[in-house]
């Protein structure tokens, strides 16, 4: 059982799944976390009757959760309950330009059809390859540790890879079925969350408009926390352990193996160690110059997702116009995204995306009344300040008075900012990013940082700078495939 010791340092979505499948294993598994509670970006706070959830909001890709939970003989309804939002999200393309996006497909059809002649048919056969690259993704590629390219090479792989459109933009991809600038707005967004724009992205990734809008768009009943609390459910039940309040200081390594982890003072011992907090934090600021596999310049040329500047407001009144997903495209999202990846800047006209849960649940805000997050992407390293936050906040105001009638200003109850400096402080994120490493094709699969460590036998790494990449869904992935590589490496069952 010593050797079957592991510390898996950070409790986000990626060590909680590490650390459930480790411990169904037979290994003793000690989880550090820097913060009072888990979850990761996926935190929760609560102030004056308004329940947040700091990040993640979206739950899409259902069938990852219920696969994961199935590993141990489980499903999602023994933790929380899912509701599947209708409409999924609400697009303000104009003041009186809003499209709402059903639940129902055939609706959805139609919705295409009437922007743009034949583009409901096209929209079917757009999603006929979309479903086909996400069940060849899901079942070939997206459960690989990444660690060699020969984990493709077989002749089945090989030919799947030209039928995935590996190497075509998605924005080439969109163009070929739609002439609509609007309807292919309406099918990038979804890239946002991958960190990259449709010009730099792989078309492959028009799996996630599959998961999108024929796998649903759902709402654990209770907030995306729900989830992170089901999850320490299910590890607690396994047997692991949770350290919390225990930033990690130092990675102590002799003869290229770690010999101890230092947290808060305190020194832990285990023949295996896996990062689930930022990578390059590990390598960078924890472990010892010549252990590191990737360099500084290595890291300052990745192309990261963008950072966010995030608002949690308490509104003292019930709001219109808006869904529980709402999307402000009103303004040309192309210069946005400029200022993300070309130029990076604080954008002049931002797109913003709104999230107001209570639309769907009345226990996350005081009966009356209202929680709104408000999000703006932005490109991660720049220059965060107090001053900045204030102006985009006016922003916000004046473009949800514009577009929905309403001015809040004087109905804000609650309000607390996040932006670089919290995601630097509460989570050692590179540069402020919020999302990992862009999806980019040379950022893809075994192109990405690896789980495994080059110079350090028993270390390994999982999160959304490693495989598959971004997103809560990933996340769960990125953790059971790290937890299978330490058990491949101790000769256990996987």
């Amino acid at each position: 059982m010593e050797n079957k010791k592991v510390i898996i340092i950070g409790a986000g979505f990626s060590g909680l799944a590490a650390a459930s499948v480790l411990s169904q294993s037979g290994f003793d598994v000690t989880v550090l976390e820097k913060n009072s509670t888990p979850g990761g970006r996926a935190r929760k706070f609560a102030e004056n009757g308004f329940t947040f959830d700091m990040g993640p909001s979206w739950y899409w890709m259902p069938d990852v959760f219920d696969k994961f939970f199935a590993l141990f003989g489980k499903t999602t309804q023994d933790y929380y309950q899912l509701q599947r939002l209708d409409p999924s999200y609400r697009f303000y393309f104009g003041k009186d330009e809003i499209v709402d996006v059903p639940a129902t497909f055939s609706e959805i059809v139609a919705i295409f059809e009437k922007d743009e002649a034949g583009a409901g048919n096209a929209l079917i056969k757009f999603l006929k390859e979309a479903e086909y690259k996400y069940t060849v993704s899901m079942s070939k590629f997206v459960y690989k540790p990444g660690i060699s390219v020969l984990e493709f090479a077989h002749p089945e792989m090989l030919t799947s890879v030209f039928k995935l459109h590996m190497f075509r933009s998605f924005d080439s991809h969109l163009k070929k079925y739609f002439k609509s600038p609007r309807l292919r707005q309406m099918l990038e967004f979804p890239i946002l969350f991958l960190g990259g724009t449709a010009k730099s992205t792989p078309a492959l990734y028009s799996l996630m408009n599959y998961g999108d809008i024929k796998l649903g768009t759902w709402y654990p009943v209770g907030g995306m926390y729900k989830v992170v609390e089901g999850m320490v459910d299910l590890a607690t039940s396994l047997g692991v352990k949770f350290i919390y309040n225990s930033p990690v200081e130092s990675l102590e390594v002799k003869n290229g193996k770690i010999t101890s982890v230092i947290a808060a003072g305190k020194q832990y011992e285990a023949p295996y160690v896996l990062a689930s907090a930022d990578y390059q934090h590990v390598e960078q600021q924890l472990l010892p110059a010549q252990y590191r596999t990737y360099s500084e310049k290595y890291w300052n040329s990745r192309v990261l997702s963008p950072s966010s500047l995030i608002f949690y407001l308490g509104i003292d009144k019930k709001l219109e116009g808006i869904e529980h997903h709402t999307l402000f495209f009103d303004q040309d999202f192309s210069k946005h995204a400029d200022a993300i990846y070309e130029k990076p800047g604080w954008p002049e006209n931002p797109s913003l995306y709104f999230s107001c849960t209570s639309k769907t649940d009345p226990t996350v805000a005081p009966e009356g009344m209202e929680n709104l997050f408000v999000l703006i992407p932005v490109a991660p390293g720049l220059e965060d300040t107090e001053e900045t936050r204030e102006k985009y906040f006016q922003i916000i105001l004046d473009r949800f008075k514009h577009l929905t009638g309403q001015d809040i200003s004087k109905n804000i109850v609650y309000k607390r900012s996040y932006a670089h400096a919290d995601f630097e402080s509460d989570y050692n994120a590179f540069k402020g990013n919020a999302y990992g490493l862009a999806n980019t094709l040379l950022q893809t699969a075994f192109l990405k940082p690896k789980m495994r460590s080059k110079k350090v036998k028993n270390l390994f790494y999982t999160g959304q700078l490693t495989v598959p990449g971004p997103g809560v869904p990933p996340a769960l992935i990125s953790g059971e495939m790290a937890a299978r590589l330490i058990m491949k490496d101790l000769g256990v069952g996987v």
